[in-house]
């Protein structure tokens, strides 16, 4: 079958087309302040706070007021490293608060803080936004950018670039576990990414909950097709969207996070279910080996490294991330992956077959 006629059954099916919703209006709203003694009141709902500073990567401290008190102080954690020489935060939730006040680590300097109203869209409101989508591993549920309500106005003009696929990265992003609002939890990872850190978009090219659900991360086009360009021309290979989930190593390494804190806690089955589901699909359409290691060559700065197919965040840079609970089923995830896919080619050969001879059949 050719690689084109694979690709969009492959793509159209395992990966989902986006729902053709109606562009949310502007939801998300943030405000960035200067970190001093004073607590910051920055006139809109908190839902979450990333803080970012020059200096020493230690944890400083955090608080907020509900209400008419104050919560009580509570660690400032760090998150992955920031740009331009700046340590981010991870993100922390606020729980609809009106102030914030914090405290950066000792000898830290040039401190920011940008709260996030996570508001969803006013058409959300009204409207349910998920669809059931196919993978290897099952149906599973998946949202576009529209249905978890992305504020399309946050996002750079500039045109996103496109490269051939070397690798697969898994993350964790830090956040809460039984998270009671993940759509809510996405928009503010995207706020933070654009807003805090200064990305172009979402790092991620996809998301994925506890519940099994799979977001759309940065935006690739207008065809309705998450991570790639679209489907390639023959004899092409499929061009992901740049993401910036790995720092150096970015460019053809598609990145796929799962919302929650995985240090000291294990996945969902739900959601491994659906993280093997993704990775076995962009596995078979980009023809990785998921058992297998790569040669990795940044196509932008030549920087090298050998890594495996399906890497974690800590294989590509010093970091924590995906989690030590996570990293360690990495090798299970990988197993799981390559049997699912080692079982596509054959089911898409079967179901051409099944047309043609139901074809043939109404043709006599």
């Amino acid at each position: 079958m050719p690689l084109r006629s694979i690709a969009r059954l492959a793509l159209g099916g395992f990966l989902g087309l986006s729902l053709l919703l109606p562009s949310p209006a502007a939801a998300t709203v943030t405000r960035m302040a200067a970190v001093g003694a004073a607590p910051l009141r920055p006139g809109i709902r908190i839902d979450f706070v990333s803080v970012s500073w020059r200096g020493a990567s230690t944890e400083g401290a955090i608080r907020f007021r509900r209400a008419d008190r104050w919560t009580r102080w509570r660690v400032l954690p760090l998150g992955d490293a920031g740009r331009r020489g700046r340590v981010t935060s991870a993100l922390v939730p606020a729980g609809r608060s009106r102030a914030v006040q914090v405290r950066l680590p000792r000898g830290a300097t040039d401190g920011r803080a940008t709260a996030i109203d996570a508001s969803p869209p006013r058409y959300a409101r009204a409207q349910a936004g998920s669809a059931r989508v196919m993978t290897p591993a099952g149906p599973i549920c998946y949202l576009s950018r529209a249905a978890w309500g992305a504020d399309e106005t946050l996002r750079g003009a500039d045109p996103p670039a496109y490269f051939p696929v070397q690798a697969l990265t898994v993350h964790h992003t830090a956040t809460v576990d039984d998270d009671p609002d993940p759509a809510a939890t996405v928009r503010a990872i995207y706020a933070q990414h654009v807003v805090a850190n200064g990305f172009a978009d979402i790092g991620y090219q996809l998301l994925v909950d506890e519940h099994g659900c799979v977001y759309e991360g940065r935006a690739s086009g207008e065809d309705g097709l998450p991570v790639f360009a679209g489907l390639p021309l023959p004899g092409q290979p499929l061009l992901a969207v740049n993401g910036a989930h790995a720092a150096g190593f970015n460019a053809g390494n598609v990145g796929v996070a799962l919302l929650g804190d995985f240090t000291n806690r294990a996945p969902t089955p739900q959601a491994l279910r659906a993280l093997v589901g993704v990775l076995a699909a962009l596995s078979f359409v980009t023809g990785l080996d998921p058992a297998g290691e790569v040669a990795y060559v940044n196509p932008i700065s030549g920087a090298t490294l050998t890594v495996d197919a399906i890497a974690g965040h800590r294989d590509w840079n010093p970091t924590e991330c995906p989690g030590d609970r996570l990293y360690e089923l990495l090798p299970d995830v990988r197993a799981r992956v390559a049997g699912l896919v080692a079982g596509v080619a054959p089911a898409l050969s079967g179901a051409r077959a099944d047309r043609r001879t139901a074809s043939g059949r109404g043709r006599a």
